[in-house]
Formats: C-alpha cells, sequence, structure tokens
C-alpha cells in the first residue's frame, strides 16, 4: 500500500515536530502495511523559493534516514504546493514533483473555485511530464458544481483523498460510491502526529475490502505503483 499524502519529515512543517516522532509515525505506517510513503510537506511559494524549500527538505530527510530501521517502508520525497494565482508560471515548478515520478500533489484552496483557477490546474496536467493530483478532494466536494467535478475527472487530472474519508461512518458512503465510479485514485493518510492525525490507511483499506474485495485493494497498489514510476 502506498501513502501518498504525508507529513513525517522533521521540523518541516506543521507536521512531525522531531525525528523520535518520524520514526513512531513510520513506525504506525509500517504496521498497518504501508509499503511506500511519498513524503509531502507544505511548500508556499509565498514564503521560500524552490530550491530553499528542496535544500531544507533535503537535510530533514538526510537527519531522518540517519535512524530509520533497515526494513522502514520506502520514501519518496515530494511536496504538498498550495495554489496560488500563477502557479503554472512558477520557476521550477516540476522540481516539486514526487522524486522519479511526474506526480504533482497540488492543495487548492477551500472556496469555490474561479475559472480562472479551473483553467490554470488544466494548463498544469497539460503542461508535459506532470501527473496532477489534487490533494484531499474530499474537503472541496461541497463547494465545486457537479458539472466541475465531472470535467476535472473527464481530464488528465488524479485525485487524491484522506483515508478519514473512508474511516468516518458520516462519510464514507460517499467514499465508496466516488471510489467505484472512479472518482478516486490514490489514498494518503494525511498524517502530522501521533494525537490527533496519525495514520490510518489500514481503517481505509479495511472498509474498501469489505465492500470490493483484496482483489480491488491489489488493483488500486498496482496502478499506484505504475503511476510512481
Amino acid at each position: 500500500m502506498i501513502d501518498w499524502h504525508s507529513h513525517i519529515l522533521p521540523q518541516m512543517d506543521d507536521g512531525s515536530k522531531s525525528v523520535e516522532e518520524s520514526l513512531k509515525l513510520i513506525e504506525m505506517q509500517q504496521a498497518q502495511g504501508i509499503k511506500t510513503v511519498v513524503a509531502t510537506p507544505h511548500f508556499y511559494a509565498n514564503d521560500e523559493s524552490v530550491d530553499s524549500f528542496l535544500q531544507r527538505r533535503k537535510e530533514s530527510f538526510n537527519l531522518l534516514k540517519q535512524s530509520l530501521p533497515e526494513n522502514a517502508p520506502k520514501i519518496i520525497l515530494g511536496a504538498e504546493v498550495k495554489y496560488y494565482h500563477g502557479i503554472s508560471k512558477l520557476e521550477n515548478l516540476k522540481a516539486l514533483r514526487a522524486e522519479g515520478s511526474e506526480v504533482l500533489l497540488l492543495e487548492m484552496p477551500f472556496i469555490k473555485w474561479t475559472e480562472y483557477m479551473v483553467r490554470e490546474i488544466t494548463e498544469i496536467s497539460l503542461m508535459g511530464d506532470v501527473k496532477l493530483v489534487l490533494a484531499h478532494i474530499e474537503r472541496y466536494l461541497s463547494l465545486q458544481s457537479r458539472e466541475l467535478w465531472d470535467y476535472i475527472l473527464n481530464g488528465e487530472i488524479f485525485t487524491q483523498v484522506n483515508a478519514s474519508f473512508f474511516a468516518s461512518s458520516v462519510t464514507r458512503r460517499k467514499a465508496l460510491s466516488m471510489l467505484k465510479q472512479g472518482k478516486i485514485h490514490f489514498l494518503g493518510s494525511d498524517c502530522h502526529n501521533l494525537t490527533t492525525r496519525y495514520p490510518k490507511l489500514d481503517k481505509a483499506q479495511s472498509v474498501i475490502e469489505k465492500k470490493f474485495g483484496q482483489t480491488f485493494i491489489n488493483q488500486m497498489n498496482e496502478y499506484g505503483e505504475s503511476v510512481l514510476v
């Protein structure tokens, strides 16, 4: 299983605050059967340059790597990129893709998206060598029209939801329906800490397996692995 969205790198953002906390989060992910973790610390273009972010990320990972057990999940370095007007023109935008892949995780604003925003994310998805993934789309569902979602999902844009979307009894039915319709591509823990935002991918997988079976889970994982190549 792949965790597509996590904040496990120490002292990078509002996620893990120390190497010790990172190791405990990774231990939890491993216990849940996660084989690959995409580390996606927040990137805010207003706060720092791409080069500065990449250097901080490298230093954080090198610090963590010294203490990783040999059997730890594979960690792929990426980013959760905050959308802003003009992001499609950001120099070195592609450098924020998950390493070794074309995957770019984008966090959209919690508002009704404008025509300009939709045009811009479409432009990013079509620029070449980019597989655009919209982060935790369950947070935006009620803010956008059905027509907009149909447009996005019929294009070259991928979607990621958090495990809590399946784990919660309030949203579980909606999550399963969207998954069945092919409107969800990837799952992430979006884990930040050990108390309020810890990994729950095992609960999400259990819900999915109960509804659709192990073969469906296997196909999801195989598809995810092919995208990360």
